[in-house]
């Protein structure tokens, strides 16, 4: 096949808004294969969390080693896991299999409505999973999650891009809403939005780094795969008026 594999490990969400149903959808979009392997099955729409029944470990690190021993995967989306030692499992199997695969880690910490999937509990196990990730996606209210020392956004964030890379998303920006940073070891880059006028979306963040991973696995750099991620979730926010956004390549 000529396409790239791709897989998203996330949650499956019957709204297709978030989780593995929107990644799939985005990773079609950009030309590369997605496959999805689910972290957990919730109950939503886009506007309501109701509950959520969380997948075995052992059974999601045997569909990651399915996965790998059959196909070459060229990158991997992570979404939503219960615990920092599920996804510590889950990326040291990945890179045991495949050292060369990208991973996105999407640090969806907690849903819109406050149903919390994941809490820090040991930053020495954050730093191992950080060291082997290409690239952290958290928004402003995530990123302060991933200290325990409860510092400045800005010491967080350089904290941090020592060990992976870092988009800080400005949709929940107090001044500079739309703006992303994205953070590496030695220098950032302002990523403005091109569109003022956008609908708020459910899952735009799970579309966001769907389309980076995709990009990524398609050879792209990583500052032009999340300035082109960038523009089709852009593209996405802009399709129509409601919670539930369209995936097309204009």
């Amino acid at each position: 096949m000529s396409r790239p594999f791709v897989v998203s490990i996330a949650g499956f969400d019957p709204s297709a808004g978030a989780g593995v149903l929107a990644d799939v959808k985005t990773f079609e979009q950009h030309q590369v294969y997605g496959f999805a392997i689910s972290t957990a099955n919730t109950i939503q729409t886009e506007n309501e969390f109701v509950a959520i029944q969380w997948t075995d470990l052992d059974f999601v690190l045997q569909s990651v080693q399915t996965i790998f021993n059959t196909y070459d995967i060229k990158a991997v989306k992570i979404g939503i896991v219960p615990s920092l030692a599920f996804l510590k499992a889950v990326v040291c199997l990945i890179k045991k299999l495949s050292p060369q695969t990208k991973i996105v880690w999407d640090t969806v910490l907690k849903s819109t409505t406050n149903f919390d999937f994941l809490i820090i509990e040991n930053q020495n196990d954050l730093v191992d999973v950080l060291n082997e990730l290409e690239l952290i996606t958290p928004n402003y209210d995530e990123i302060l999650k991933l200290d325990l020392k409860e510092n400045s956004i800005d010491i967080i964030t350089e904290y941090i891009s020592k060990n992976c890379a870092v988009l800080l998303k400005g949709g929940h920006h107090p001044t500079e809403i739309g703006t992303d940073y994205l953070h590496t070891s030695n220098q950032f880059f302002k990523l403005e939005s091109k569109n003022a006028k956008i609908h708020p979306k459910h899952g735009s963040g799970c579309v966001l780094s769907a389309a980076i991973t995709a990009n990524l696995a398609l050879g792209q750099e990583l500052l032009t795969a999340c300035k082109n991620a960038k523009s089709y979730t852009e593209n996405f926010l802009m399709s129509n008026p409601t919670q539930l956004g369209y995936h097309y390549v204009p």
